[in-house]
């Protein structure tokens, strides 16, 4: 048991796997007062869903959610056939049924170790922008992911309704999530949580580039800088790793498949502390070194 509370952060649980669910079973709080951050992916199917996140927030003191695109997907064999942005505002409804909290609520104040900070879940979808080498426009992007073999599943299960696309419906949540982030408090250093990547630079390390159109957008690529934040969590890409874009430190929880995770070691531990009060002193620091 940790001296004090922490704030923890996972992601990409995909509990339609054995292990997986077995992973997330065991999954427990270090201490009484740990937020749990899930940034997405937590199921496909709204039981799934529900299971996995009510299993969490019985047990850490706040979960924060943001979707992922398969919970968004509408499988045909899920009973709960709403697409869309409907599926979407059923999703919020059962985390607030759950007491987990999602970008739809107010933004929350983590105020235990590396505390004070304010934890925003975003949810900003993708818009084709992060395209496929080479390509020339969207169209010529899509088509190279498909003559390489390399389309995401979104293609045929994530729906846009109402909207007329998928970049549309990213469009939106992009001018719904400014308008948040501009109206947070200024003097609060801020941990933004995504599924995907604020910026395309993690995309750049995937075995196959085409797929990087489905992992973000151009336009939240200074958000990092002009929301104040020192610390961005996001998932999607399954490369848990720790990198740094203008001094921010992006962290990627994924745990991701079985077939993953076991290339780093027999049991998955993907769970990361985050700790934004050292992220702004070392954002301080960097800085400072930085002036002439």
């Amino acid at each position: 048991m940790t001296a004090s509370p922490r704030l923890r952060a996972v992601s990409d649980l995909h509990i339609a796997y054995a292990e997986n669910r077995a992973f997330v079973q065991q999954l427990r709080p270090e201490h009484p007062g740990d937020w749990l951050i899930v940034a997405g992916d937590v199921a496909e199917t709204f039981a799934d869903v529900e299971w996995a996140l009510r299993q969490l927030a019985d047990r850490f003191a706040t979960v924060v959610w943001t979707p992922g695109n398969h919970e968004l997907w509408t499988p045909r064999e899920d009973p709960v056939q709403a697409r869309g942005e409907a599926r979407y505002s059923l999703l919020v409804e059962l985390c607030r049924s759950l007491g987990v909290l999602t970008p739809e609520d107010p933004y929350p104040i983590w105020d235990g170790d590396g505390g004070p900070a304010l934890v925003a879940p975003l949810f900003t979808l993708y818009d084709y922008t992060f395209r496929a080498p080479g390509a020339t426009s969207q169209e010529h992007s899509l088509r190279l992911a498909h003559d390489a073999g390399v389309v995401c599943t979104d293609e045929f299960l994530l729906h846009p309704d109402p909207y007329p696309s998928r970049e549309a419906w990213c469009a939106a949540r992009i001018a719904f999530t400014e308008r948040r982030l501009a109206e947070a408090p200024a003097d609060l250093p801020k941990v933004l949580v995504n599924h995907y990547p604020l910026v395309r630079e993690p995309t750049e390390v995937l075995w196959y580039p085409e797929f990087a159109q489905w992992c973000g957008t151009v336009r939240t690529r200074d958000w990092h800088r002009r929301f104040g934040a020192v610390t961005m969590v996001y998932g999607h890409l399954h490369i848990p790793r720790t990198t740094f874009y203008d001094g921010v430190r992006y962290e990627e929880v994924s745990l991701g498949y079985p077939r993953e995770w076991r290339r780093r070691g027999a049991a998955p531990d993907p769970v990361k502390t985050i700790s934004p009060a050292d992220d702004l002193r070392r954002l301080r620091e960097s800085a400072q070194g930085a002036t002439p």
